[in-house]
């Protein structure tokens, strides 16, 4: 039965991109920014509507009250990376636009990396590294001051369920650059959709999202250590049979979705 709802929720995910890119980019050629950004949202609204459906996946988030409320107000989400869900789960989350900050290579997907490509994102050539982050300050301070908030996963790659991977600073040098707060959010989307997985099981993600960590006056690597800790704390506490050396904890959560 698994296999049988994956497979369906992949069909789901072809048969909806594929229109879906091609109006993005015919769009495009009128439409730009912030506007052509809630578009593309629609799209991953149907793909975890669909996950929802289809695979009995359902999402529970906490912490909505920890994020900034000002219109312009500047932020840094620093997200736990498990699985492909939280990459078009969080845009459906959060009150403003995200700019993701990725490799440039995605951008030539059919239809999907196309579309994307459309967007005011962020996409760098990680064999230029110095290069890289020059860029990744000069357009997330100018997407920034728009509103527009930055979000990076720290670990840098999907890491599999119970395991933790190396935070890098990236996130952290340019919250102390541009002087925006960080946000650390947890996830536990592993639990049903496994790192490089096909095949995906019904259940509950928890969505936890931190409090804002201000980054004036700090160093990046810091204030990396402050948001690795809190992020891997809440993972043991929230999916606490992933961790053998963590032991349940009482958690005060919003109502699945």
């Amino acid at each position: 039965m698994a296999l049988f709802r994956s497979v369906l929720h992949a069909l789901w995910m072809l048969v909806t991109v594929v229109p879906w890119g091609i109006i993005m980019c015919v769009s495009s050629l009128w439409k730009r920014g912030v506007p052509l950004y809630w578009m593309a949202v629609r799209w991953l609204g149907w793909a975890i509507g669909g996950a929802r459906v289809l695979l009995g996946i359902k999402t529970r988030v906490s912490g909505m009250e920890n994020l900034p409320t000002d219109k312009l107000a500047g932020a840094i989400l620093l997200v736990k990376h498990q699985s492909t869900l939280e990459t078009f789960l969080m845009p459906t989350l959060m009150p403003h636009p995200l700019a993701y900050v990725f490799k440039k290579e995605l951008i030539y997907i059919p239809f999907f990396g196309w579309a994307m490509a459309r967007l005011d994102m962020i996409h760098i050539d990680r064999s230029q590294r110095a290069q890289a982050f020059n860029k990744v300050v000069n357009q997330g301070r100018k997407l920034l001051a728009q509103g527009i908030w930055i979000i990076m996963f720290p670990e840098g790659t999907r890491i599999p369920r119970g395991q933790k991977g190396t935070y890098k600073s990236g996130g952290t040098r340019l919250a102390c650059e541009t002087g925006v707060p960080v946000i650390p959010i947890a996830v536990t989307s592993a639990k049903v959709w496994p790192r490089k997985a096909f095949i995906k099981r019904p259940g509950v993600v928890d969505v936890s999202i931190g409090p804002a960590i201000p980054s004036v006056g700090r160093k990046p690597d810091e204030l990396m250590r402050e948001v690795e800790e809190w992020i891997e704390a809440e993972m043991r506490r929230l999916d606490p049979e992933a961790y053998v050396d963590s032991s349940p904890q009482p958690a005060q959560q919003e109502a699945v979705s």
